[in-house]
């Protein structure tokens, strides 16, 4: 066993540190080189032959920049001319109702564009409230990271300031004070709505934050109505649940939630940083367990979340008919369960923040157990599944996915310095919308830092 310190962070080894050092390297190069240099999209998959660009992946792409030039994978000057390149093309994309000529509208965007103009891919894809949220974490931690008096780094805070604050939180909140997942010019808003526990929280704060378009606190109050109902013991945890670990990792990679806690959280005397690494102990025990009997599942052998599959179809295993999926939101909670022998190393690497003493051998046993059928150029694949057999071998990915990359790389380097959390503690609008969600102590009882320059850190 690994000793921990007192934030459950593992006093790590030197395969451990080896490992760790080459996986953050391999998921930043998929960011560097999967986006493209002049307009800063980033594509949802690479390499892949799709033809449609993420704005979740551009806002996890933005902050890789700055991961990257503080490792020295890149320089400074490079992270700064691809983000200025992204935030200049974003800020002049289309904004308006029609259906086919906008890369957006209300100052949000459309979950995929085409990667040849950067507008709305088709008729199929909403105005998504929760992409939208993914690219402004991106584009306000370039705000608080580019903090040096050149004019690239003031034209990277005020390309960064403008995006953020033409965000109309308020036109996406329903009457109940909920906000909609989406809208479109045809349908207008979608019916799915923001509440409960999951990767939206970080919708609310960054809505209740904005210095132009600010929510009323109401609708945090309104977001954690359904809350008491999905508290509750599972696999040994007791905790808020939510069943694919992306809802665990997403508001996380950017927030830093130890310590803080609304009032909520203050009476269950847990904060959400807690509550996130409860879920993950809680998906390991599920593994453990193994009730759906599918291979290779154990203690170092698991994780749920969204992510690519076999595809729809059943094969027989051990004697028995087994139903496979594509692309689907596995999980494991009191909530839901949707199992099908996939294990994605997403749903670990983002959450070794929480539990790097069950995390890291888990990623060892992955590597070594499976070699480079999961593990190339890029890292991790998206997906694997030792109970499909294809061919004389299991299924695996050959595809790396933005939204499952973002996860690894950041919770990564928060893993280990803090990088990403510490920037964004001195973000103003950050710390505006927490704290009018009532988010009270730790760091949000200090004063904001200074401004400075963080320095890449050895692992801890």
């Amino acid at each position: 066993m690994k000793a921990t310190t007192s934030h459950g962070m593992a006093v790590t080894t030197a395969t451990d540190a080896a490992l760790v050092d080459d996986l953050e390297h391999r998921t930043f190069q998929w960011f560097w080189d999967a986006a493209d240099p002049a307009s800063g999209l980033v594509p949802d998959r690479y390499p892949s032959a799709q033809t449609q660009a993420s704005v979740a992946s551009i806002g996890f792409g933005l902050t890789a920049y700055g991961i990257g030039a503080t490792r020295g994978y890149i320089t400074r000057e490079q992270a700064v001319t691809r983000t200025i390149s992204t935030l200049r093309y974003l800020l002049c994309s289309p904004q308006n109702d029609s259906e086919d000529n906008a890369t957006g509208y209300q100052g949000l965007y459309y979950h995929f564009l085409k990667k040849s103009d950067g507008l709305r891919l088709n008729r199929d894809i909403e105005l998504s409230s929760i992409d939208t949220a993914l690219l402004m974490q991106g584009v306000l931690f370039s705000q608080s990271f580019y903090d040096r008096d050149t004019p690239q780094e003031h034209e990277i805070r005020d390309l960064s300031d403008q995006l953020y604050k033409r965000v109309n939180w308020r036109w996406i909140r329903r009457p109940d004070n909920r906000l909609s997942m989406g809208w479109s010019p045809e349908h207008q808003f979608i019916a799915s709505y923001w509440e409960g526990y999951s990767e939206g929280m970080m919708v609310y704060i960054l809505g209740l934050g904005s210095p132009t378009f600010s929510l009323e606190p109401t609708s945090w109050q309104a977001w954690l109505a359904t809350n008491d109902r999905r508290w509750g013991d599972y696999y040994g945890q007791t905790f808020l649940n939510f069943a694919p670990l992306f809802g665990h990792q997403y508001s996380h990679a950017w927030i830093d939630f130890r310590g803080i806690q609304d009032d909520w959280a203050h009476q269950k005397q847990i904060d959400y940083f807690e509550n996130s690494r409860r879920a993950v102990y809680a998906q390991r025990a599920y593994a453990i367990a193994n009730p759906g009997k599918w291979r290779d599942y154990g203690p170092t052998m698991w994780g749920l979340t969204a992510c690519d599959g076999p595809g729809e179809t059943t094969q027989q295993m051990d004697g028995q008919d087994r139903h496979y999926l594509s692309y689907s939101a596995r999980g494991a909670g009191r909530d839901y369960t949707q199992d099908d022998g996939t294990i994605a190393p997403t749903a670990a690497v983002g959450s070794i923040a929480f539990a790097p003493e069950i995390v890291l051998p888990t990623l060892h046993d992955m590597k070594t157990r499976y070699g480079s059928r999961i593990y190339g150029k890029y890292g991790f694949v998206d997906a694997f599944n030792p109970s499909f057999r294809d061919g004389k071998s299991f299924w695996s990915d050959n595809e790396y996915l933005g939204i499952d990359q973002g996860p690894i790389l950041l919770m990564i380097e928060n893993w280990r310095t803090g990088l990403v959390w510490n920037t964004m503690k001195r973000n103003p609008y950050i710390r505006a919308g927490l704290q009018r969600a009532g988010f009270q102590g730790g760091w949000l009882s200090n004063a904001p830092a200074p401004a400075r320059v963080a320095q890449a850190m050895p692992l801890r």
